[in-house]
This record gives C-alpha cells, sequence and structure tokens, in this order.
C-alpha cells in the first residue's frame, strides 16, 4: 500500500461526487488514515465514518483563519501526525466577465486562494517540525486556457493564483522536506458541474477531448496518490494536467 502509516487532510472532501470525496478513498484504500474538512452542512464526521471507523471527519470553513488552526491542532492532537494535506475546497460560477459583482469575485477568491493560503499556514509548522510532508492543490485547466469551460473568469484567475502560491510554496519549503505540487482537472463530472451540464454539452465537450469523454473524479484522485506517495519523492513545484488532453502545451 503506497500510504501506509501516513494521514491525509483533504479539505472539500464531503461531497458525494467529488474530487475531494473519491481521492479520500482511494487514499484510505492504500493504507492512510484520512481526515475529511468540509462545512458543518456536509458533514464531514459522518461521511468519513462511512469510509471506516479510523478515519475522521470536522468541520472546516477555510476561509476562517482561527478555524483553520483550530482544526490543525485537533488533528494533530487526536492522530498524532499529519503526512499529506490536499488543498482541494473550492467553489465555482459560470458568469461573464461584465456580470460578476464584488460579491461574486470576494466569495470564489475567498474559497478557492484565501482558504488554500490559511490551511497551509495552519498545516506547515506540524510538518516543518517533522521534515516531511505532501501538499497538493487543486486547480484547474481553467487557470492554464483562460476559461472557457464552466467557471467564469474569476474562477480561473482563482486557480491561476494557486498555480503561483504553491510553487512559491515548494522554492520556501523544500528545505524542510515539504512537497507542494498542483493538480489541473480538465471538465470532471462533479458536484460543481451536477445538473449544469445537458447532454448536448457534454457531447459537445468530449469532442474536442482527445481521450472522447469527460473526466470523473476518481481520474483526479490518482494523480493525487501518486503525488501523495513516495513514488513522487523527488518531485516538487510540478503541475499534473489531468484532462484528456483538452489542454496540450510544452
Amino acid at each position: 500500500m503506497l500510504l501506509a502509516n501516513k494521514v491525509a487532510v483533504i479539505s472539500g472532501a464531503a461531497g458525494p461526487r467529488g474530487i475531494g470525496l473519491a481521492t479520500a478513498k482511494l487514499f484510505a484504500q492504500h493504507g492512510a488514515r484520512v481526515v475529511i474538512l468540509d462545512l458543518e452542512g456536509a458533514k464531514p464526521s459522518e461521511v468519513a465514518n462511512s469510509i471506516g471507523p479510523e478515519h475522521r471527519g470536522y468541520v472546516c470553513n477555510v476561509v476562517n483563519l482561527d478555524q483553520c488552526h483550530k482544526v490543525a491542532t485537533q488533528v494533530i492532537a487526536d492522530l498524532g501526525q499529519v503526512d499529506i494535506l490536499v488543498n482541494n475546497a473550492g467553489i465555482s460560477q459560470p458568469l461573464k466577465l461584465l456580470e460578476i459583482k464584488p460579491a461574486d469575485y470576494d466569495a470564489v477568491l475567498d474559497v478557492n486562494l484565501r482558504g488554500v493560503l490559511y490551511l497551509s499556514q495552519a498545516f506547515i509548522p506540524h510538518m516543518r517540525e517533522r521534515k516531511q510532508g505532501s501538499i497538493m492543490f487543486t486547480s484547474s485547466v481553467s487557470a492554464q486556457r483562460g476559461g472557457g469551460i464552466f467557471g467564469g473568469p474569476h474562477y480561473s484567475a482563482s486557480k491561476a493564483g494557486v498555480l503561483g502560491l504553491a510553487k512559491n510554496m515548494a522554492r520556501e519549503f523544500g528545505i524542510d522536506g515539504i512537497r507542494s505540487n498542483c493538480v489541473t482537472p480538465g471538465l470532471i463530472q462533479t458536484d460543481i458541474t451536477g445538473g449544469k451540464l445537458t447532454a448536448e454539452m457534454k457531447e459537445e465537450i468530449a469532442r474536442g477531448v482527445p481521450l472522447n469523454r469527460l473526466g470523473v473524479a476518481d481520474d483526479v484522485a490518482g494523480a493525487f496518490l501518486f503525488l501523495a506517495s513516495d513514488l513522487s519523492s523527488y518531485i516538487t513545484g510540478a503541475t499534473i494536467d489531468v484532462n484528456g488532453g483538452m489542454l496540450i502545451h510544452g
């Protein structure tokens, strides 16, 4: 098992069709004890227990710095260590540029970018003390190609910010044995897109994907498993594309 004796924290992981939960289940299959973080309404404790009694779920709004630090302290006290952090919590709004209002911009940037910063700040000191850790981020192909898929321009901007932040963290904390990498999914069929894409829209999008299908959450979870494990022990500051060839670049 690739993650035996590891503890993995995953934010935004309680959604039933989400990338976070798919990743949590795959990590658990590979021996990790999994910690699911999500909003209270998503019932993270119940979702974690559904994977197995050794896993944990905690309420955490990633835009609240105090909550992030409190949950980090609680997780470390309860499980003794944290080896892996997946910054996955995110939201999207399919708006055009001129439709974005200040509240829309604040909501998307707060969750997708500020939340990544806050949760990383909460767990990095522990990883630094132990001189090891793998931190991963869910960015998006939208950040690389300038949107045009589902989320609005502010979504693209937030996910581009995640790429920059992750690379900076790779440089800053590599000396402490902490790796920092991004995954950039293409259009994945999750709770965020659920019900918003018609069959015709899915067919049209798939025609532009060399692998001729839309992605599923398990496709992204596999990339996170690789980055979380020692198979990628000499990889940091990298971006792993999971888009079926939708974007092929040098």
